[in-house]
């Protein structure tokens, strides 16, 4: 029986090397094709919305009504354009030129000093429905502010019988890149974890050099480790690429440890490729791996991880399916090693999953790849 050798295992691992050094298509995928994805979600992707174009329909010109028309030109969260002429705002906000219109009555002004209730219109565009939530919650958070300055100016003994202190935990401003850059970082490993080696391999298979090496004495435990090491190695540098432009050049904040991020990467990249591996030894074919991976990679990262959608308001068959795909737990392990020192309570059973899962794909992967051609 032919024993384990670190020989041949050194050897192919300095073949495996060389090939990805001389490939500039690896390096592509490695490095290349996570920058511009954590560019484009560092800059392009928001949940922040800020300067949001809003028309105040003013039919009550009183200096009450321009008071409050001044409390909405103060806000940075929207962009007012004042206007007399209905028709016009709402051509508009039909042609999406604006997101939402205030309508101050005509007797607006009269009902406020008369100590009766003033109505508001607040007509939205509900083509976005988070952008029309956002518009209706600020406006009206606007016009509470302003009503209680008018109160103050009016009673100055008046006390407020309920006064809310707010304290945001973990992300005190909000900030959703805080929260979008460690998910995308999980979304984009997920995708480059699997394309390195299902691509390559596969490249391989389609140029007969797979067929070559099978012919050598090298031992199939040995070539798969030899082949999954360096582009582990490629992994974790296209993850601390990502890692190092989130906190330097973005600015988001780390809060947790570096031990516990590389350990659940390395977790976490170790699925990823032998998913990899495991659809090219299947498929021995570069196009079919490729849309494969990005079905089984990229698609359940962005849409059943949490990164984007939260898991608790999909229907429960969803929430059940997204327990067997790792970034759901990649996901809550990274944005609290950014956010937070990391609980026991998230960190041993995302840890747990991730190694169950990782270790059935590399079992599943090694089952495949056998040194035979048919």
């Amino acid at each position: 029986m032919i024993q384990f050798s670190w020989e041949r295992f050194w050897a192919y691992f300095q073949k495996e090397t060389k090939q990805i050094v001389r490939d500039p298509s690896t390096f592509l995928i490695a490095f290349v094709l996570p920058l511009l994805m954590i560019f484009i979600f560092g800059y392009g992707v928001s949940l922040d919305a800020k300067e949001v174009p809003l028309g105040i329909l003013l039919e009550d010109t009183a200096p009450t009504s321009r008071s409050l028309i001044n409390a909405f030109l103060g806000t940075p969260y929207f962009e007012t354009r004042t206007g007399y002429d209905r028709t016009a705002l709402l051509e508009d906000l039909t042609a999406g030129r604006l997101r939402g219109i205030i309508t101050i009555p005509l007797d607006f002004s009269k009902n406020i000093l008369r100590g009766t209730p003033a109505p508001l219109q607040i007509l939205l565009d509900g083509s976005e429905p988070n952008t029309a939530r956002f518009v209706l919650n600020y406006a009206t958070g606007v016009v509470s502010n302003w009503n209680v300055q008018q109160i103050l100016e009016r009673t100055s003994s008046y006390i407020m019988p309920i006064s809310p202190e707010p304290r945001v935990w973990f992300n005190p401003d909000l900030n959703s890149r805080e929260v979008l850059l460690p998910g995308s970082i999980a979304t984009i490993m997920s995708l480059i974890g699997t394309l390195l080696t299902a691509l390559v391999v596969a490249r391989e298979w389609e140029r007969g050099t797979m067929e070559a090496m099978m012919s050598t004495p090298i031992r199939i435990q040995e070539m798969f480790l030899a082949k999954l090491l360096p582009y582990f190695l490629l992994g974790l540098g296209s993850m601390t690429l990502c890692v190092s432009l989130s906190i330097f050049l973005f600015g988001v904040p780390f809060r947790g440890s570096f031990f516990v991020l590389l350990f659940a990467t390395s977790l976490f990249l170790l699925g990823s490729l032998g998913l990899g591996l495991l659809i090219s030894s299947a498929t021995r074919n570069q196009f079919v791996a490729s849309q494969i991976s990005i079905m089984t990679g990229f698609l359940p990262s962005f849409i059943l991880s949490g990164f984007l959608f939260e898991i608790t308001s999909m229907p429960w068959p969803i929430q059940a399916l997204t327990y067997i795909f790792p970034p759901r737990y990649f996901v809550t392990l990274i944005q609290s090693s950014f956010l937070s020192e990391t609980p026991k309570e998230l960190l041993l059973p995302n840890l747990g999953a991730l190694a169950i899962i990782a270790a059935v794909f590399l079992i599943f992967a090694a089952m495949k790849t056998v040194k035979r051609l048919d």
